[in-house]
């Protein structure tokens, strides 16, 4: 758009610079129209009327521009702020811009240009407070600890454990109980007792005869 960086305040100022120097004989206190009102009262509508609705509408326009998104704020600030400058320095300088009506469109134009910085200042904190709001947004919880269960053990198949069972069995015999028989390896012993001669551990008979 060609009218992005223009500044909508300068054209009441404009008219009114046209109006100062070319058409001296035009006043501004002097009614342009009456308009009648529902009180019953006529309102007589004036030049300087109409140059500060007109401010206003434009400041209004003003703040909508600067608020869109991508908008130009430095061009937009520093044409502001040249309009502002300029007629300032009018309305303190030269005696033709000496009136409430060229006061108030300066007032109108000092209002545009601190508008702008509010609204520069505010997008400014909102962009700053995005990211981190959403960083918060995408922090993913903690995850748990993982636990490490050990796996279980696997149950023997009934066949598998018979099997198992009948080798060991047939590999380790039943052992067996030997008896040793103990023979003496010499003669009997002696003794002085004639009936307590050892023999083959039988007790002698009483009918036996005496050696």
């Amino acid at each position: 758009m060609s009218m992005v960086g223009f500044p909508l305040l300068l054209i009441p100022l404009a008219i009114y610079n046209i109006i100062a120097f070319l058409m001296r004989d035009v006043s501004f206190a002097a009614p342009l129209f009456t308009l009648p009102l529902t009180s019953g009262t006529a309102w007589p509508v004036t030049l300087s009327d109409m140059l500060l609705a007109l401010g206003i509408l434009l400041l209004l326009l003003e703040v909508i521009k600067g608020a869109r998104p991508g908008a130009k704020f430095l061009m937009d600030h520093l044409l502001s702020l040249l309009v502002f400058c300029g007629a300032a320095a009018e309305f303190v300088l030269l005696p033709q811009f000496g009136t409430s009506t060229y006061f108030l469109l300066t007032m109108l134009a000092l209002m545009d240009f601190l508008s702008g910085i509010a609204l520069r200042a505010r997008r400014g904190t909102v962009t700053s407070a995005a990211p981190v709001s959403g960083r918060r947004a995408r922090t993913p919880a903690a995850a748990p600890e993982p636990r490490f269960d050990p796996p279980p053990a696997p149950a023997p198949s009934g066949p598998a454990a018979a099997s198992v069972a009948e080798s060991v069995v047939l590999d380790h015999p039943e052992p067996r109980i030997v008896h040793a028989d103990v023979a003496p390896s010499g003669p009997s012993p002696q003794v002085p007792s004639p009936e307590l001669q050892p023999g083959d551990g039988s007790p002698a008979s009483p009918d036996a005869p005496r050696r």
